[in-house]
């Protein structure tokens, strides 16, 4: 029986790169479990001339290769960094800028934190939605204008090249990899094994440096978890805003500074997730998951599908059914 080739990562560090995001890569695709011998992923990290590279963060990293490893990635990385020649003036070494396009022609393309600011000066950003560190925003918008800049998600995956928000949104990013590449379960031990959650509700903007409001004791996270447990029933505004002893329109402002996402945003996303995990792990009709998770029909459901994911689900089962499914299981 031929064993499958791990999938071959490199993970670029241009200086001086943020050490967090160097590491997380790392971190967390090798704990991906292998079906085989192998490692599930080879990870390795480079710099453009293969020499150390200095860090944001007070010390050297000593790489594993350089640019000419891009040639055979099956996923380029691209850190975070504070070079102020890209942060400042969106100026990217030519050389870098080339092996990068290269890449592109076989690779998936990643950039965590500011790394947007590399795959964009390489012009790998163009016409594609792209999210960066929210404090980076102004900076990105004047240097790169062409590219579909949205601060709020933990990160955007767009045909092929995705990004991330800042600090721990690589982390999430990372998780989303696994999920695309093995499926929700694989993803789910990854994440137990790094004792961080599989998938964060809400995005970036609930991280943006905000004015203190008068209600700032106020939280929202009970209707959160109303919705989460009723996911088939009809909840108001007005019902949500009474459970967290509010009025509507400072349960709405207040929701949405905590998640970034309105309160039918996050209940939708949240019924879409439920029937991700039916969809992978029962073998429930198609019509039974979307009234079990409040999405009425099976049209209904495709329809949300389509507009979250892109796909279908009987694509997505395809794509990620657990081996071990069972007709019924308890929801996660």
């Amino acid at each position: 029986m031929t064993v499958a080739a791990p999938h071959q990562v490199v993970v670029l560090a241009i200086a001086p790169v943020v050490a967090f995001d160097l590491s997380i890569p790392a971190q967390m695709l090798a704990t991906v479990p292998s079906r085989g011998p192998g490692a599930a992923y080879c990870v390795r990290t480079i710099t453009p001339d293969g020499a150390a590279v200095p860090t944001a963060n007070g010390y050297d990293v000593v790489p594993r290769g350089d640019l000419s490893l891009l040639a055979h990635a099956d996923t380029v990385i691209v850190a975070g960094t504070r070079s102020p020649e890209l942060l400042e003036d969106g100026v990217l070494d030519s050389r870098v800028a080339e092996a990068l396009r290269a890449a592109r022609l076989r690779a998936r393309m990643v950039s965590l934190c500011t790394g947007a600011f590399v795959l964009a000066a390489a012009g790998l950003l163009e016409g594609h939605r792209a999210t960066t560190h929210w404090r980076y925003v102004d900076q990105f918008t004047r240097l790169f204008p062409s590219v579909g800049l949205d601060v709020n998600p933990l990160y955007v995956a767009d045909r092929g090249v995705l990004t991330s928000a800042g600090g721990a949104a690589a982390i999430d990013l990372c998780l989303h990899l696994v999920r695309e590449d093995h499926g929700s379960s694989v993803a789910n031990q990854v994440a137990r094994y790094n004792v961080v959650a599989p998938m964060r509700e809400g995005g970036q903007a609930q991280y943006i440096d905000q004015p203190v409001s008068k209600d700032a004791g106020m939280s929202t996270a009970k209707a959160r978890a109303l919705m989460t447990e009723h996911l088939d029933r009809r909840l108001s505004l007005k019902d949500l805003a009474a459970h967290c002893h509010m009025s509507v329109r400072t349960f709405t402002r207040r929701f949405r500074q905590e998640t970034g996402q309105s309160p039918a945003q996050w209940f939708a996303a949240a019924r879409v997730k439920h029937a991700r995990y039916l969809l992978e792990s029962t073998d429930l009709p198609v019509d039974d998951i979307a009234a079990e998770t409040g999405l009425g029909s099976g049209t209904n459901l495709r329809q949300h599908m389509r507009l979250a994911l892109d796909t279908t689900p009987s694509a997505y089962r395809r794509a990620f059914r657990s081996t071990t499914a069972t007709r019924t299981q308890p929801r996660p």
